[in-house]
């Protein structure tokens, strides 16, 4: 398995595993989690809001038997404060990331992070306060390195430019090519992109009908059911696999720092990695490439 190093010296698999469709019971997601051990896959991405905190449990669990290995790499997320009535509220303050980070550290069994993100944010956050609160966390030891999750333009500038940031993550497949444009810039950073959604909602799998007809049926971003129907199919001419063929994409960008995918059963983690390793060529994913749309952001641009 290819790793990636961050800035601060961390090593990241390239195939990450995103823990968020382990559910919350521990028998069925410590297969998932060994299965990924068994196959490389260093790097477990989690966030505290995820089954609002269970799932920073059951991480922090299976792993503890691998604390004496330092390659194995824990992210996870702050930002959305869980609220009296079951929801969330975004609360990107010193003091709430401050006071989270104490109890992830708990729920993983950890005493530092290796990895801490801020979940989302907009323009308008206190942003010179939030990253403040990283790099004290960073000075203080509690974590190694930062990074946020966004897919707003404007957010990611602003980050680029005023802090450490050595990660961002962002949705990104080959339909969904959006982070392209932002690519340079970020590369010019010394940051690494954590691809997350490479196979687009099993758009971009064996069940791309399946998925097309029950989660795409309005379309989506510049593609009406019917276009990305004849997108999807006219890929299908170059590779049939699809997900092989999105994540040899994602793998031809220097900016890349891991594909993190989901897995709700050993089986499903298996063929992720199957894929992963499958031989695709450059010249596939360019004729790829060509016969998809160049999307763009379009909102938070200012």
């Amino acid at each position: 398995m290819q790793k990636n190093i961050l800035k601060s010296g961390i090593e990241i698999s390239e195939l990450g595993l995103g823990c968020m469709s382990l559910g919350t019971n521990y028998k069925e997601a410590e297969p998932i989690i060994e299965s990924a051990i068994e196959n490389d896959i260093t790097y477990f991405d989690t966030a505290d809001i995820y089954d609002r905190g269970i799932n920073e449990e059951i991480v922090g669990k299976v792993l503890k038997k691998y604390q004496n290995r330092d390659d194995i790499v824990i992210g996870t997320k702050v930002g959305n404060r869980p609220t009296n009535d079951g929801g969330t509220t975004w609360d990107p303050s010193k003091k709430y990331i401050k006071e989270s980070v104490k109890g992830s550290l708990k729920r993983l069994g950890l005493d530092h992070l290796d990895l801490y993100q801020l979940h989302g944010g907009t323009i308008d956050d206190p942003l010179d306060e939030t990253i403040s609160a990283f790099n004290e966390l960073k000075q203080e030891g509690i974590i190694k390195a930062y990074g946020i999750s966004s897919i707003r333009p404007t957010v990611i500038d602003y980050y680029l430019k005023h802090s450490e940031i050595e990660t961002i993550m962002s949705q990104f497949n080959l339909i969904d090519n959006r982070p392209e444009k932002l690519l340079n810039d970020i590369h010019a950073h010394s940051v690494k992109v954590l691809a997350r959604g490479p196979v687009f909602k099993g758009l971009l799998t064996s069940n791309s009908i399946k998925a097309l007809d029950n989660k795409f049926n309005e379309g989506i971003f510049d593609y009406n059911h019917h276009d990305l129907g004849e997108t999807i199919a006219s890929i299908k001419e170059i590779e049939s696999n699809l997900s092989a063929l999105s994540f040899e994409y994602l793998k031809s960008h220097d900016a890349l720092g891991s594909i993190i995918v989901g897995a709700s059963s050993p089986e499903q983690l298996e063929e992720n990695v199957r894929n992963y390793h499958k031989k695709v060529s450059l010249d596939q994913v360019k004729a790829a490439r060509e016969r998809v749309k160049n999307l763009e952001y379009t909102q938070h641009l200012k």
